[in-house]
């Protein structure tokens, strides 16, 4: 559902342009910094990126979800840990309020989401609720016009820079499941919210995660989103749905980042008097590849061009990030075996990438959650 051809190509050309001689300029830096140049964050604000996803009316481009995922796949050319930052404020940091947020609410952050001027970060995960997020502890007690906060959130993504962080809390502790989940906006600063260290990642330096700490924190009731309580794990399942369709984008993105540079390696690296890409068994490598990262691309497509419609996507969302996050996995790793010695060696992207998107098999739904999803989904129909 694009609604205006024209605008949305000269926003593709100038993301692509941005991400070609700005990002990928700035990757080997960020790597060996842990840390995106305050600059390229700059740029990234005047460019409308924090705001993609988020409606007009509050500042934002207000994309739909096809636009969305074009906008993804060009993005996740360059290393994931630039998408990540401005992912939460499109994405699980922003659309909890976009979806079921009060209209005060709306007004007071949404456009300043938009606008880059606060980082927003998703809250769900805790020490001992990961897959199960259901049966999170982390408890809000209503204490007049304010609730009581205490629990800890874990492996929360961009946490040390966020401004606010959508929580969910158990404010029913006689009840146990979903029903007794409710959403939270809770401000840096608040007295009880502490940060634990940040984590040390296998891949994606230059986007963080931590723990997040609730120590008797007073969140104001005005700050339950929606105002209205038990509903806040029906809006954390609606906002993972868009989450997981804009991941696979994402994960399509980086396969075709993969894809070029093993293809460009495999042209001009030479071995018995010939370019290796003249080898069938490379060729094989570079076709599955291929194959696969188009039925991505056009799962992806179709999935979100369905929830443009206003239709129930959770089946095609979860397909659709199951199959992405694994083609990308793969991908990941024919790149680095075409590249052979070279692929291990840091000095070569290949070797990066093949850390970094390793995550995208795990957050937001494992691959194992997918399959569970979708298959209830699946009996769910069936059975009428």
């Amino acid at each position: 559902m694009i609604r205006d051809e024209e605008t949305l190509n000269l926003l593709l050309a100038g993301v692509r342009r941005f991400v070609r001689e700005v990002l990928l300029p700035q990757e080997q830096e960020v790597a060996e910094t842990d840390q995106i140049p305050p600059a390229v964050v700059a740029q990234m604000r005047e460019l409308g990126l924090f705001g993609l996803s988020i409606p007009e009316a509050y500042g934002g481009l207000q994309l739909t979800m096809e636009e969305e995922v074009l906008v993804a796949f060009e993005i996740a050319y360059a290393s994931p840990a630039f998408r990540s930052l401005i992912g939460t404020n499109n994405g699980i940091g922003s659309q909890g309020i976009v979806i079921d947020g009060t209209e005060e609410q709306k007004q007071h952050y949404l456009p300043r989401l938009a606008a880059g001027d606060i980082i927003g970060s998703f809250a769900l995960t805790e020490p001992g609720s990961g897959s199960d997020a259901a049966s999170l502890r982390t408890s809000a007690v209503r204490d007049g016009d304010h609730y009581i906060l205490n629990g800890t959130k874990r492996y929360i993504t961009n946490a040390p820079e966020a401004s606010i962080y959508t929580v969910m809390a158990r404010t029913d502790a006689t009840r146990k499941g979903a029903g007794a989940i409710s959403a939270f906006i809770v401000e840096r600063g608040t007295p009880g919210l502490s940060l634990g260290k940040t984590d040390k990642k296998m891949g994606q330096r230059g986007a963080h995660t931590c723990d997040v700490i609730f120590e008797n924190c007073r969140v104001p009731a005005a700050n339950l989103i929606g105002g209205k309580e038990g509903v806040g794990f029906k809006t954390a399942m609606k906002v993972l749905d868009k989450g997981r369709l804009h991941i696979a984008a994402v994960c399509v993105g980086a396969a075709e980042r993969m894809l070029e540079d093993a293809l460009r390696y495999a042209m001009e690296r030479e071995q018995f008097g010939h370019a290796i890409a003249d080898f069938q068994l490379i060729q094989a490598m570079l076709a599955d590849s291929k194959a696969e990262l188009y039925a991505a691309r056009c799962m992806v497509l179709d999935a979100a061009r369905k929830r443009d419609q206003g239709l129930d996507i959770s089946t095609e969302a979860s397909c659709s990030k199951l199959f992405a996050s694994e083609m990308c996995g793969r991908v990941a790793d024919r790149s680095v075996q075409i590249h052979g010695g070279a692929g291990y060696i840091s000095e070569y992207a290949a070797e990066r990438f093949y850390r970094d998107v390793r995550l995208f098999r795990i957050y937001e739904g494992t691959s194992q959650i997918q399959q569970i999803v979708i298959a209830r989904n699946m009996i769910k129909a069936a059975q009428g």
